[in-house]
Formats: structure tokens, sequence, C-alpha cells
């Protein structure tokens, strides 16, 4: 990958900052990693790629918290249009560890709001008092009434527009581990595309590039599709359309 990553002029952490969209819309698009060389290509010149000392591909690691009857996962699945995500995140080249509330409001928009913690809280963060408060102060359930679900870790490229308006992310080597069943889901070649900006953006050179590959929208949730992957009780009948799609576009 690092070969058509080359093609991209870099860009650094610190001046990422520009373009954090806190409150963004997202589109989500779904392919595979043969096809992800010919859209990097294809769009070089558009963007700058996030670069860590000098390395553009990034190790993510994610655990979500749901309640024991899967609350957030089923509002996902029963398509409420308002619904809640909680997790927490290490960026493992860095350790930086944030605790993160994704709350997406009947309108489609997205707003994400979040407190650092230390690394060593990864596998307990409801313990922290912090945490505690944050989950009070934003969201309806209550601490005692949460667990850890589902841990996943992918590795990440993150693309800015050069106008400094659009964020990208492109996520593969996707992983899935469910700590209530133990049972763990590898899906490597799938990649996930998030295209993040504001409201009411034009079409930008990367979705008109998706477009060109026959690569359509498709809304889809880390949480959602490792909890279908790796819990058998969780109901999914919503999810078995965007299951056979993946089928498809990893078969492709």
């Amino acid at each position: 990958m690092e070969r058509y990553l080359q093609q991209m002029e870099p860009i650094a952490l610190a001046d990422m900052k520009a373009v954090q969209l806190m409150n963004r819309v997202d589109q989500k698009y779904l392919t595979n990693t043969d096809t992800l060389p010919h859209l990097l290509q294809m769009i070089a010149s558009n963007y700058f790629v996030q670069r860590i000392d000098g390395i553009a591909v990034s190790d993510y690691r994610t655990l979500y918290f749901d309640t024991p009857e899967l609350a957030m996962y089923t509002c996902h699945h029963n398509r409420k249009l308002h619904r809640q995500k909680l997790r927490i995140r290490t960026y493992r080249s860095t350790l930086t560890t944030f605790f993160e509330l994704k709350d997406k409001n009947n309108k489609g928009r997205t707003r994400k709001t979040r407190i650092r913690l230390p690394h060593t809280l990864f596998d307990n963060p409801l313990q922290s008092v912090e945490v505690a408060q944050f989950v009070q102060e934003n969201t309806p359930f209550k601490v005692s009434n949460l667990a850890p679900q589902v841990e996943n870790s992918f590795q990440r490229i993150t693309l800015v527009d050069k106008g400094m308006h659009e964020r990208v992310t492109i996520d593969y080597n996707i992983r899935f581990l469910n700590r209530h069943t133990s049972l763990e889901y590898n899906i490597p070649r799938l990649v996930i595309i998030e295209v993040k900006h504001e409201v009411g953006a034009p079409a930008s050179a990367i979705e008109q590039s998706l477009q060109q590959l026959h690569i359509h929208h498709k809304r889809v949730s880390k949480y959602c599709l490792g909890t279908i992957l790796t819990n058998p009780q969780a109901k999914y009948n919503r999810f078995k359309s965007k299951l056979r799609a993946i089928e498809r576009i990893l078969e492709n």
C-alpha cells in the first residue's frame, strides 16, 4: 500500500486539527483491498495523507460498551434515527486513548464527544470516576448497566483534501473479538471508507472517483458488524442484505 501513498503529499498530525469535523455528516463506502490501490491512484493529486513519524498506516484498537440486552446495537438494528455508541479507542502508534460517545441525531448529523484517558484504562474505563460522570451527563445509560461487548482492531489511512474541508478514513485488516462470547472473526480484505464533511458540501474528488468505480454509499457500523459476526444471540434480520453485500464485495 505504501507505494501508492507515496504519490500523495504528507500532512502532519498537528496540522489535522483544522479538519477535526466533530460535528459532521458521514458517508461510508465498502470495497476490497484489490480495488483500493486503483482508488488511491485516482485521487492522489487531490489529497494529503497523514503521516506520524513518517508512517501513513496507523493501528487502532477499539472496545465498544453496551447493556446486557444490547440496547445501543438494537437501536441501530431497528433503524432508530437517534442512536449512540460508547467506546474506548487507542491509537497504537502513540498510545493516545479516548473514551468516546458517537451521537447521531434524527437529521443524520454525527457529533463525537470524548475525554482523554491513560491507555492503561483500556480494558476497564468504566471504573473511572471521570468516565462515570461523562456517561451520566451525555447518555441515558447507567455505568452499572454497561459492559464491554465487541473489541476490534484495524489499520487506518487518513486523508484530508487540499482545501482542508474534508477528512477521509480508510480502514482495512479488520478483526473482531467478542468479550461476551469469546468468538473471533477476521475480515482483512474488507475496506471501509468514510468521507466526513460539513452539511451541504458538493461531491468531492473521492466521491466522484467512487462513483466511477461503481462503489456506492452503504451504511455500516463496525460495532454492529462485529456483533453480528461474533454474537449468535444478536438479532440481525435487518442486516442480512448488508452481510450478503459484503460477501459479494469480498468475492469480487
